[in-house]
């Protein structure tokens, strides 16, 4: 019994390390992703099961043996650890704050009031049950007629309106796994109780599908979304676009191609342009400009020529899939998410992208490093995530009353100039 309850404070305490420091990466940063999102995430309930594990040991056993001294002062350790863990989310507030105020300015950023780091308590007893009463969801949607993926789910507020704004949500996985089902449920939710139409899509999946094939697809979801506007009482003329890890390569590079004909075959006159671009833990570097060396490993690993295809030549199609190259002067304002203890997708990449499209986009591009946070901060409702929510919401909000259709800031003071990144 001591040896078991030995086993798991030290694993305990193994998580919570692994959440503070995580492990380096290749190969190892699957392992280190997967239990330190989890670990970072959940960090107020592992402290629970933490501390009710040592109540029922002592209550049952006492400090008889050495063991369990030591099990009990490895289970201390790791409660500090959990600790950190969970004042890092509650913290998050400020980091997000101070991203808003430094791109849209303090009287945009502060809103209705300051975001909102009271603990959650009743979406922390259950943080996979994600559901909202006033939001409907309609399911499998076609948005085009060929294909299996072509699917997207809308959601949107019960009662009716007119001209409401509209976000798309990409799901990460890759390029390879993944599902509309799985990712932004909590954001969608939240904008669809404000009124806003939300639509999560499908799109391709490799091996069988080659880059450009993802990102065509889901410029056929935007044409689907403008052209079916009218029905969910949507706004045609605003569409703002989300997504994580692969999601949010995909939204990234859908703000930074508008209108691409090259990426639009057999509808290049439809207008793909987005007015808003809010990337979570992107991918932004597919051809290895930053010199980064997570970010060269994974252009050499084999996840790359998956993407795009055997044939793919390099630099040239890497370039051609890569936000990095495709920055411009009319991006739409972006605002992007990153944790700073990701172990797929290094911070130093979200760091590197921002700074450039920042030298030379006329629109604001907010940046949030989140102390603490790993891949998929987002997913389920958390210290975190919930107040990520409300700052992307604020954001969503301020976009929609100062962009125009298209994608450039029309309030005094909004673009860079206004943020002394000029």
């Amino acid at each position: 019994m001591t040896d078991r309850y030995l086993l798991r404070q030290t694993a305990m305490l193994g998580l919570a390390a692994n959440a503070i420091r995580p492990l380096p990466s290749m190969p190892l940063s699957p392992v280190s992703f997967f239990s330190g999102w989890l670990t970072s995430e959940l960090a107020p309930q592992l402290l629970g099961v933490l501390a009710v594990d040592n109540a029922v040991h002592l209550a049952r056993h006492g400090l008889r043996r050495r063991g369990d001294k030591a099990g009990l002062t490895i289970g201390a350790l790791a409660g500090a650890g959990l600790a950190a863990s969970i004042a890092a989310g509650r913290g998050t507030h400020q980091e997000l704050t101070r991203a808003l105020e430094e791109a849209i300015g303090p009287d945009a950023a502060a809103g209705d009031g300051p975001l909102d780091s009271t603990v959650p308590w009743r979406k922390l007893a259950m943080p996979f049950r994600m559901r909202n009463a006033d939001v409907v969801r309609e399911r499998n949607i076609a948005y085009t007629p060929t294909g299996r993926r072509g699917r997207l789910d809308v959601y949107h507020h019960r009662d009716t309106g007119e001209r409401r704004p509209i976000l798309l949500q990409i799901h990460g996985g890759g390029w390879v796994i993944g599902n509309k089902d799985q990712q932004g449920i909590p954001l969608m939710l939240e904008m669809a109780s404000r009124g806003w139409v939300c639509a999560a899509v499908n799109y391709p999946l490799s091996p069988r599908a080659h880059w450009p094939d993802h990102l065509i697809a889901i410029k056929r979801a935007v044409a689907w979304l403008r052209e079916h506007a009218v029905d969910y009482g949507a706004d045609p003329d605003f569409i703002a676009v989300t997504g994580g890890s692969a999601g949010g390569h995909l939204a990234a590079m859908l703000a930074l191609t508008a209108n691409d004909p090259g990426l639009q075959p057999g509808f290049a006159d439809t207008d793909t342009s987005i007015q808003a671009c809010v990337p979570h833990y992107g991918v932004y570097d597919f051809a290895g400009e930053t010199g980064i060396k997570a970010v060269r490993q994974r252009v050499e690993s084999p996840l790359s020529a998956i993407v795009l295809g055997r044939n793919a030549q390099f630099p040239r199609d890497y370039l051609a899939a890569s936000p990095m190259a495709h920055l411009r002067a009319d991006a739409p304002p972006f605002f992007v998410l990153h944790g700073e203890n990701d172990s797929l997708v290094p911070v130093a990449e979200a760091r590197e992208f921002v700074a450039r499209l920042r030298e030379v986009s006329r629109n604001p591009v907010a940046y949030a490093e989140l102390h603490g946070a790993q891949h998929a901060f987002d997913v389920f409702p958390s210290l975190r995530s919930v107040q990520a929510v409300q700052a992307v919401a604020r954001f969503l909000e301020w976009s929609r009353t100062t962009v125009d259709n298209e994608g450039a800031t029309v309030a005094a003071g909004a673009g860079q100039e206004g943020m002394g990144l000029a």
